[in-house]
């Protein structure tokens, strides 16, 4: 064997190519698709339960009830996440969360003025702010792995104040709390994107999962924020 048959195949860019390599690059490709048109059906899946919710002037759950419901829900996509029934799983967690979202909805539509241009304002930005975060690591390529420890510190923090909230009137710190939410979760989609292209989170489901909920609790926090706490 000589030299000649060592060397890698050169690609157009002068870096060499292997196969290991490529197929690594295609399954993270492969995955982001995945990720993203899942995570597409399931923001329009809960827009329109949300939708419905509204038309049918549904009730508020209530805090327990919600996440009673979320994490029953939440776990059992976890169980299924390597089936094609995580994707049913998905769609019920996705679409139970646009139920509990309706009537909120319906709250700043009828009782607070301007209530339909703030819901719009808050998705546009929500929309802006993951395509921003998205876009900026996936042109930079940049590894966010170094914020794991303070976005799990941040997740248990945030958990705390709900429990905490269910019990103590929390709303004189609501707009901090709120802001606070906005940044953990604009940090947990910088972080959810850059672990796909690094290889760091192969399951689509999962990583639907978590992009969704970060979206939705920027959107439900700039809402609170713009209608200034009236939930």
């Amino acid at each position: 064997m000589n030299d000649r048959q060592l060397r890698p195949i050169p690609t157009s860019q002068g870096l060499p190519s292997y196969g290991g390599a490529r197929e690594s690059a295609l399954s993270t490709n492969r995955v982001l698709r995945n990720t993203y048109l899942l995570l597409s059906a399931t923001l329009l899946f809960s827009a329109a339960m949300a939708g419905l919710a509204m038309a049918m002037n549904m009730p508020y759950l209530g805090p327990i009830v919600t996440l009673v419901g979320y994490f029953g829900l939440l776990f059992l996509t976890y169980g299924l996440r390597n089936s094609a029934a995580g994707i049913a799983a998905v769609f019920g967690l996705t679409g139970f969360m646009g139920l509990t979202l309706g009537p909120i909805l319906s709250m700043y539509v009828q009782s607070v003025p301007n209530g339909g241009q703030l819901i719009m304002t808050s998705l546009g930005i929500t929309g802006l702010l993951f395509a921003g975060l998205s876009g900026y690591v996936l042109k930079t390529g940049r590894d966010m792995s170094f914020m794991t420890g303070f976005l799990t510190v941040g997740m248990f923090g945030l958990l705390g104040v709900i429990l905490v909230g269910l019990f103590v009137d929390l709303s004189a710190f609501q707009m901090v709390i709120s802001a606070a939410i906005v940044l953990l979760m604009a940090g947990c989609i910088l972080h959810e994107t850059s672990a796909i292209i690094h290889g760091g989170q192969t399951n689509y489901i999962l990583a639907t999962v978590s992009l969704y909920v970060s979206l939705y609790n920027i959107f439900m926090s700039l809402l609170s924020l713009l209608g200034g706490n009236r939930e």
